[in-house]
């Protein structure tokens, strides 16, 4: 399928007036080179009055919607694809409690669990990893303790970022909550965002010693003894970042962000991110929906989290 999207709301409106329509794009998006059955392969199949697609081989009936991140949804796609497009259109993304306005939605547990399911659907598996030359460091989410070191973790979540270098400019980034500065934690998220080989850049921290061993190229700066404003000017691609993150939460979630969480709320940051320069909000309504359709079923349990569902009033 080539990349096939509405270009503004006029043709969003247009184009998707009608469940059929929907569900119409939706079959392209699951199977770009016509229906495939997922049982047994074949690829000649009859629509019946359930609107199942039976397979003529073996006769299995394939629901449009079943292995997608919209299976066993009891409302139309029509909804579906106006959160999406909600979602994307929206420069700094949008609140559960806008999307329950935005699409009448009579629960915000209903808008909540939507909003997490779609950022599942902004992470593409086997996703190019950074390279060049890259930038990593660790922030804060939910800020110091009086008195307590750089990297403790009292009542905070650390995130670890990795920034590419296009010139002056950022490219592409990753994030990661991570349990702690250990090299057991960062090492990991490394090997994963980053391609080796890539001359890595970080500070002197003892969590980072062994990236050369593990194929990387490692130029540290030590800002031991130097003033707090340094690693700023040493680290300003990582540093922006953490900044534009923080002011994010802040003012997109209202800093309602749990860390069971989290790691959903950082993917889709990095989406945003990644595709700032798009010029087109229709394309990454495309890409969302290329990836919801590819998204294994994500169940209301898996979405709860250690701490259970968010007080209604939190947006």
């Amino acid at each position: 399928m080539t990349e096939d999207y509405p270009e503004n709301l006029v043709e969003f409106e247009q184009r998707f007036a009608t469940e059929e329509q929907c569900r119409d794009y939706l079959f392209l998006l699951r199977w770009p080179q016509g229906f495939i059955c997922p049982h047994c392969e074949g690829r000649e199949a009859w629509q019946n009055c359930r609107q199942y697609w039976v397979c003529c081989h073996c006769g299995y009936q394939a629901s449009l919607t079943a292995g997608t991140l919209f299976q066993d949804t009891h409302k139309p796609l029509r909804l579906w694809f106006r959160a999406v497009w909600s979602v994307t259109s929206q420069k700094q993304g949008a609140s559960a409690l806008g999307v329950q306005r935005v699409l009448g939605l009579g629960s915000y547990i209903t808008a909540w669990s939507w909003l997490h399911k779609l950022r599942r659907a902004m992470v593409r598996p086997g996703r190019d990893r950074l390279k060049g030359e890259v930038e990593v460091d660790e922030t804060y989410i939910g800020g110091l303790s009086e008195g307590k070191g750089r990297r403790n973790l009292e009542g905070k979540a650390l995130v670890v970022i990795a920034a590419q270098k296009d010139g002056r400019k950022i490219g592409r980034i990753r994030l990661a909550q991570i349990l702690d500065a250990s090299a057991e934690s960062l090492e990991p998220f490394i090997q994963q965002a980053v391609e080796p080989g890539t001359l890595v850049h970080t500070d002197g921290w003892p969590g980072y010693k062994g990236l050369e061993k593990l194929g990387y190229q490692h130029q540290v700066e030590v800002l031991r003894g130097k003033p707090k404003s340094a690693a700023a000017e040493v680290f300003p691609r990582v540093h922006l970042v953490a900044s534009l993150l923080k002011r994010w939460l802040l003012g997109t979630h209202q800093g309602a962000v749990r860390p069971s969480h989290l790691d959903y709320y950082l993917d889709e940051f990095t989406f945003r991110f990644n595709r700032r320069t798009s010029r087109s909000r229709g394309k990454l309504f495309y890409r969302l929906m290329e990836q919801a359709a590819a998204l294994e079923p994500v169940p209301l349990k898996d979405l709860r989290g250690a701490q259970g569902l968010p007080p209604v009033a939190v947006t």
